[in-house]
């Protein structure tokens, strides 16, 4: 059975952690799917369409990735889609009780859907959008956090 795994994110803005994850999960699955989920307790610097297309530009020499986008509950956005497999990234000890949880709420709303954990590259384990953003905001470099198109994106929404 061909395994579809969705990697779900707000990717505000996706950094070089968040393409690690994606690049290992499409030599692992069959299919991944990158949906980028709007985190109603976050206020994003990128729209949903922003973020959509830095995501295709990043991904698209991965002939096994797609970019997609939804609002509602993960596992219903899963289901409907037909996967198996929910890819998440850890970046340190300090994830893994939050992701844990959602972990468990997940298996309470599906159980046939498995959550598969890989750990960042030990390179990207400080790294967050919310970092990225912040540094770039005040000017500092982040060429070595974000794919030149992100950084370019970046310059623009603080220039």
């Amino acid at each position: 059975m061909p395994t579809l795994a969705i990697c779900p994110g707000s990717f505000d803005p996706i950094t070089y952690g968040h393409l690690d994850i994606i690049e290992r999960g499409a030599k692992i699955f069959d299919h991944v799917v990158v949906a980028v989920f709007n985190n109603r307790s976050k206020s994003p610097l990128f729209s949903v369409e922003e973020r959509m297309e830095l995501l295709k530009e990043v991904t698209k020499d991965f002939d096994n990735v797609s970019i997609d986008e939804s609002s509602g509950l993960l596992m219903d956005y899963a289901q409907d889609k037909g996967a198996n497999v929910i890819l998440r990234g850890l970046r340190a000890v300090s994830d893994f009780e939050y992701e844990m949880q959602i972990t468990a709420m997940n298996r309470t709303l599906n159980e046939d859907i498995e959550t598969f954990f890989v750990m960042t590259n030990n390179q990207y384990s400080f790294l967050s959008s919310s970092m990225v953003k912040e540094v770039a905001k005040y000017g500092g470099s982040i060429q070595d956090l974000v794919p030149p198109v992100v950084d370019q994106a970046l310059q623009e929404k603080f220039s």
